[in-house]
């Protein structure tokens, strides 16, 4: 059989998978630290991390020998019984994060549901608001995921045109307006406010310094409970542990998932204090995989990664640096450089031949990978394990890459 080349599996892809997916033309075959290889052995430096989820960057020896030993043992039994490492997984992350309980599930919009079904339950059995009349207040050009209820929340037409009837018990304001929230929070059937810190898939949108924490107090004025969705902000990304503590915030509800795994296995949780967490009783909430032996090894191991290489520290040094490089590019195609710790955005103004995409098929030439996000929008996020020869190496790249459009 002669040897498939790119174009091969890309149109085997397109032929068998649902089109979905508008991905860049790579065909990616082996990942090691902050780099990708395609099948034809060209080198790139990795730029999205997998929407953050390989923070710790790709194949880490730690977390394959957390997966590898882990997978010789024993991978599922489900929660139909107890394992011997679910409350090993337990209280690492919930002393690693300060919360009483977590409930563990797979995926970044799992973590949302759960964290949703929690907030509604909070709201009847504990605030006393009249069962099935309780609201959460969400952000425009959110992104929590692609489940119908999370889509129901959603602006963008993208994501939820053609996808109704729609799930009702949401109020959207405007992101990053205090007095919107104000407006909100005086409906008194209000129960919740879900909020990432950072707007990541509308385009690394930064709220103004303050707004969190304003918010915060806000609800709980309020009796209202603040709910952080750190799913791509959380676990170092920004340049803190947590998106929320730049503001010193402690969310009463905080969602995590993408690099609490490293990008080995899907891995989300949710984390609350008794009060909120124990409003759910057993055969009231679950999944098959949530919190499966395997999964709870890998997280382990990858949030040990996070603090043992210090990538909280590093995240922030190389994301100044970063966004002072990109400010410093000279062309008329760059609008706007914004972001926080290694979580950053370019807006490009987008001109025939000279589009974002154009941008990114440029950098993939060049030997960085990135992809547009909202068409005029480059999302730069490489895993935080990169070193400053690496990321002055790969920026001089993304110069070059600049320069083809003057």
């Amino acid at each position: 059989m002669s040897k498939m080349t790119p174009k091969d599996y890309m149109d085997r892809e397109s032929k068998y998978g649902a089109h979905n997916y508008h991905p860049l033309p790579v065909v990616l075959e082996k990942g090691k630290g902050v780099y990708l290889w395609d099948v034809e052995g060209k080198k790139y430096y990795d730029f999205l991390s997998a929407y953050s989820a390989v923070n710790q960057g790709h194949c880490h020896p730690k977390i394959v020998k957390a997966l590898t030993d882990q997978a010789q043992l024993l991978t599922l039994t489900s929660r139909a019984f107890y394992n011997n490492v679910l409350g090993e997984f337990e209280e690492y992350v919930t002393k690693y994060f300060g919360y009483d309980k977590v409930l563990p599930m797979n995926t970044g919009a799992e973590g949302d549901e759960t964290a949703l079904k929690l907030c509604r339950r909070w709201a009847y059995d504990v605030k006393g608001i009249k069962d099935g009349e309780a609201k959460i207040i969400v952000c425009e050009n959110n992104f929590h995921g692609r489940t119908i209820t999370v889509i129901s929340m959603s602006t963008d037409p993208d994501a939820y045109r053609g996808y109704g009837p729609y799930t009702p018990g949401f109020i959207k304001i405007p992101f990053n307006n205090i007095p919107a929230l104000e407006d909100a929070l005086k409906d008194k059937n209000v129960a919740g406010f879900l909020v990432e810190p950072i707007q990541g898939e509308a385009g690394v949108f930064v709220p103004d310094d303050g707004y969190l924490k304003k918010a915060y107090e806000l609800c709980k004025k309020h009796n209202v409970l603040f709910i952080a969705d750190e799913v791509q902000t959380g676990i170092a990304r920004t340049g803190k542990m947590l998106a929320c503590d730049h503001e010193g915030v402690r969310p009463d509800i905080l969602i995590l998932g993408k690099a609490i795994s490293g990008g080995v296995v899907p891995v989300s949780c949710v984390l609350a204090d008794d009060e909120i967490m124990l409003t759910i009783k057993p055969g009231e909430h679950g999944s098959t995989y949530g919190g499966n032996p395997l999964a709870c090894k890998v997280s382990i191991a990858a949030l040990e990664v996070i603090k043992n290489e210090k990538l909280v520290e590093n995240a922030a040094k190389m994301g100044e640096i970063f966004r002072g490089e990109m400010r410093g590019i000279k062309s008329d195609m760059i609008e706007l450089v914004r972001g926080k710790g290694l979580l950053n955005a370019v807006v490009i103004r987008n001109k025939p031949g000279k589009t974002a995409w154009d941008v990114c098929l440029a950098m993939a030439d060049k030997g960085v990978l990135a992809k547009p996000t909202h068409g005029n929008i480059i999302r730069f996020a490489p895993p935080l394990v990169i070193t400053e020869k690496e990321l002055l190496d790969a920026i001089s790249r993304i110069k070059e890459a600049f320069k083809l459009f003057e």
